[in-house]
């Protein structure tokens, strides 16, 4: 018996379950923070299934069948798989990262992973709720993208010690019901503003290679073309229902719209570090974003909405005010906060009317539905 090695044993065993305690905490924190439902935070969706199971895609039908042959294609398949170059890079990158930069970048991959696997669930849950052929086939393709999308954020989380317990998320989060036709509208825009929004970042540092922190952003070109494809999924599925797209359908259109541009905009004004580390400033990144997005969105939406115009600008700016204002007012606490919040909130909602009332464009639908992901 040696007492110095049966200490040393010890030791290491208890720094070995300290290491495990630690780690099973942060995992916590990052499932607590991704379960968090606020008007930033990417939610859980359902919908009614026997309307969905009811879709008729028999318009569109040669489109179809092109798409689905792609998604058949899996080109995909062995691309989220980390190389011996990531794990290099990453000895190098992260110990470089600032403390601001690493939160912030954190924050970006648990909203990110949490807002992937959101589209996973409302895609199996679909697949497993409807007898229809062609759509219960279209979301077991989509499902496996996002659960490959949402796994591969969660291996870099676990790289910084968190990463989200998925399935843990998926018990506890909050779940949000949309009638079919709003989940297309605002999956459609999430789709493709998800594409809109890695394309710029992955163009970005390919002119600068110098400002890429991470080796993750290697991946997203062709991570965002499946983000483009899903896209076009419901640009055909809302082109073979054009009631969708016609009347008082064009309001909700407008709604959505501006409540994902609006959203987008406010969040990403709380992570200046992030993109100032890209070389971005956040208003001019975002408004590239817009630009994108809105040129995409011709395809399917009748109504674009106009970006350039000085009241749309003065009202982004001015949600961003408030929603600082309130999460001040939130960390006050008490009554006075609580007023403060409820001021907030007032004038939130007619900024937004505001900002709703701003003229729109008007487009013509083009012929051709399918676009390609030249941006």
């Amino acid at each position: 018996m040696n007492p110095v090695l049966d200490t040393a044993r010890t030791d290491t065993q208890t720094d070995h379950v300290a290491l495990l305690m630690d780690s099973m905490d942060a995992t916590k924190d990052s499932t607590a923070r991704a379960a968090q439902d606020t008007m930033l935070t990417p939610r859980f969706y359902t919908t009614d299934f026997k309307a969905m199971d009811a879709l008729d895609v028999t318009p569109v039908r040669a489109e179809w069948d092109k798409m689905m042959a792609e998604y058949e294609g899996d080109n995909n398949q062995d691309h989220f798989k980390r190389d011996a170059a990531f794990a290099e890079e990453l000895k190098v990158l992260v110990p470089q990262l600032s403390p601001e930069l690493r939160k912030e970048f954190l924050d970006f991959l648990i909203s990110s992973c949490t807002s992937e696997f959101s589209g996973c669930i409302l895609y199996n849950e679909i697949r497993k709720n409807i007898s229809n052929p062609d759509i219960k086939q279209l979301m077991a393709y989509m499902a496996r993208d996002e659960s490959r999308h949402a796994g591969f954020i969660n291996q870099s989380l676990k790289d910084f010690g968190l990463g989200i317990d998925l399935g843990a998320l998926r018990k506890t989060k909050a779940y949000t019901y949309f009638k079919p036709k709003y989940i297309f509208y605002a999956t459609y825009l999430s789709e493709k503003i998800g594409y809109a929004r890695y394309i710029t970042i992955f163009r970005q540092l390919e002119r600068h290679p110098d400002k890429r922190f991470h080796p993750i952003f290697r991946w997203f070109e062709r991570w965002c073309n499946d983000e483009f494809r899903h896209g076009e999924s419901f640009a055909l599925m809302m082109r073979a229902q054009p009631h969708l797209l016609t009347g008082v359908n064009k309001l909700w259109i407008r709604f959505f719209i501006l409540a994902v541009y609006a959203t987008m905009y406010v969040r990403d004004h709380t992570r200046p570090m992030l993109h100032e580390a890209m070389g971005f400033e956040s208003t001019e990144y975002d408004y590239a974003v817009f630009r994108i997005t809105s040129d995409i969105c011709r395809q399917v939406f009748p109504v674009e909405v106009d970006i350039d115009h000085p009241v749309f600008r003065r009202c982004m700016d001015r949600l961003l005010a408030i929603s600082l204002e309130n999460d001040r007012a939130r960390e006050r606490g008490g009554m006075v906060g609580a007023v403060q919040r409820a001021s907030c909130a007032v004038r939130a909602f007619f900024t937004f009317g505001r900002l709703y009332l701003v003229p729109v464009i008007q487009r013509e639908l083009p012929k051709d539905i399918r676009l390609e992901p030249v941006w």
